[in-house]
């Protein structure tokens, strides 16, 4: 679950999220019955998914079960629901590394435009942060904004100084490379 708390965390179209806001009761077959999904996950759009996360098994015959009476619950009240699958593992320790650089502090001294200019086409993550000064003192802007998405990268790929960083053009919102 914190491996998908994290992907959403950077994806742009997510506003909200909550942590098993609601828990479903019924019964069935004589017993009651209880389910409490993940997440709760509000997008930019006005959608509201519940998220159930899955782990690297996938989803047992009882989650799946389940799951079809959540989905019919949401769907009566205009929600969706669906389960978040285990994520690349390789993505995952990119995330989790760049999440530490989210806050604004880590871009203090490095302004956009100068950002861009040092990765105007593909470079290497070392290569443009020496370009801006000190590796020391630019490297947590870089992170910043490849988190933030001002610059950009190929998220499959281990995270390293060889690592081909992009600006994208002023104005352009991530999102497409998740």
């Amino acid at each position: 679950m914190r491996d998908a708390v994290m992907l959403l965390d950077r994806d742009p179209q997510v506003v909200g999220m909550a942590c098993r806001p609601v828990e479903f009761v019924w019964e069935e077959g004589g017993r009651v019955v209880t389910h409490a999904p993940d997440l709760a996950v509000a997008l930019a759009d006005g959608t509201m998914h519940l998220v159930d996360c899955l782990g690297r098994g996938g989803a047992s015959g009882r989650l799946a079960g389940r799951a079809r009476v959540v989905e019919a619950c949401a769907r009566e009240v205009g929600w969706e629901h669906r389960f978040a699958a285990a994520a690349d593992p390789v993505v995952t320790a990119n995330v989790r590394w760049l999440s530490g650089y989210r806050h604004p502090r880590c871009s203090v001294g490095i302004s956009p435009t100068r950002l861009r200019r040092a990765f105007p086409a593909p470079t290497a993550l070392g290569a443009g942060a020496l370009r801006l000064g000190d590796p020391i003192a630019t490297l947590p802007a870089v992170y910043h904004q490849l988190w933030h998405g001002l610059l950009s990268m190929d998220w499959a790929r281990p995270l390293n100084e060889e690592t081909l960083v992009t600006a994208r053009p002023a104005g352009r919102r991530r999102g497409a490379e998740q």
